[in-house]
């Protein structure tokens, strides 16, 4: 087992990394607040792991509220299912809320937490590798709106962060790969020598190499974990971890939610973003082929729907939470493991970019 730091001091966390943690209480029982514990899951995580987190927090007032599964119930009448749950079963400011899933699982739950009775516990189980490598850590909790994603959510941090890899056992191909999306973006963002380790075990991580995947979620939470007790609200450095992200919600967005999964979203606007990198000569044209290589290895999608066309694009882009006063940023590339944040990028060259990407 590894075990990281998310240092925001007297709200610091643990992040707990291994095979086999959910046969270890001990790592997460001591964060719950009070004696009531009310388990969110989801109808196709429930089945497989619901009873053996049970068995972790016996001895709690435990309950549990099973959500419908997709993108596209993330929204605001989901998230009242677990307020009623929470109602009905007169749970007190004192409880604590346990996110068992992907990240949508984690982000109604913290949502759900910050929310109810004006913030209660909150832990977080992630199963899927996008939601513990990205949206476990560091507090960004929310739901979407038929008009942008993640629009309406708050920063609310977990208690403690419990990635069991064998969970990872369960999961699909092609959430695997959107996962790998996530990981991908940490080396281009940050580690340019762990872009380089990508290269060389991507075969490995998609075929579930249990020491392969390990390191890669060590790698990628210590980053996040860094970035995050450096700016925790997102008024600097943080926004680097959007690369390809302002690209991808409106992807996902202009398809309709759950069309295409968020790593899948990401990983075609991280090859945009890498695209209008090179246009304006800042990042090299092999470094934009090799950043579609691995992407592509990885199982992911490099190019934008068709139905994605530049004016649907500009539309949805318009509303993203990186607009300030009006201006439009956007994380870009100096080189592999190097990004910027900028909005003094050529209109004529995004356009350029955004006709080429479908």
């Amino acid at each position: 087992m590894k075990t990281l730091t998310v240092d925001l001091g007297e709200r610091s966390y643990p992040i707990h990394i291994g095979e086999g943690l959910l046969q270890r209480p001990q790592l997460i029982t001591g964060h719950v607040k009070g004696r009531q514990v009310m388990v969110v899951s989801n109808e196709t995580i429930a089945p497989l792991y619901l009873d053996t987190v049970h068995q972790l927090f016996r001895g709690f007032e435990l309950e549990s509220v099973i959500l419908p599964d997709g993108e596209q119930y993330k929204t605001l009448d989901t998230l009242n299912l677990v307020f009623d749950a929470l109602l009905e079963k007169r749970f007190n400011r004192s409880c604590t809320l346990v996110a068992l899933g992907g990240g949508v699982v984690g982000d109604i739950t913290g949502f759900a937490a910050a929310s109810y009775q004006r913030g209660v516990g909150f832990l977080q189980i992630p199963t899927t590798l996008l939601a513990q490598v990205d949206s476990s850590v560091g507090g960004k909790t929310g739901v979407n709106h038929a008009l942008g994603k993640n629009m309406i959510g708050a920063f609310y941090q977990p208690g403690c962060v419990l990635i069991d890899t064998n969970t990872l056992d369960t999961l699909d191909d092609r959430q695997l790969a959107a996962g790998l999306a996530e990981v991908i973006k940490y080396g281009l963002i940050r580690d340019a020598d762990f872009f380089d380790w990508l290269e060389t075990h991507i075969d490995s991580l998609k075929s579930r190499n249990k020491n392969a995947l390990g390191d890669a979620i060590e790698l990628s939470c210590a980053i996040k974990a860094e970035i995050v007790a450096a700016d925790e609200r997102e008024s600097g450095q943080r926004a680097l971890l959007n690369l390809g992200h302002t690209f991808g919600h409106a992807i996902e967005t202009g398809t309709g939610y759950g069309s295409w999964l968020h790593g899948e979203a990401v990983a075609a606007g991280m090859l945009m973003a890498a695209d209008l990198s090179a246009r304006h000569q800042w990042l090299s044209q092999t470094d934009v082929d090799r950043i579609e290589a691995l992407l592509q290895r990885a199982g992911l999608p490099t190019r934008a729907p068709e139905e994605m066309n530049e004016a649907r694009f500009m539309s949805l882009m318009a509303v993203d939470k990186k607009v300030i006063n009006g201006n439009l940023r956007l994380v870009l590339l100096k080189a592999i493991g190097e990004a910027v944040i900028s909005n003094d990028f050529d209109p004529g060259l995004l356009y350029e970019t955004l006709t080429s990407a479908a």
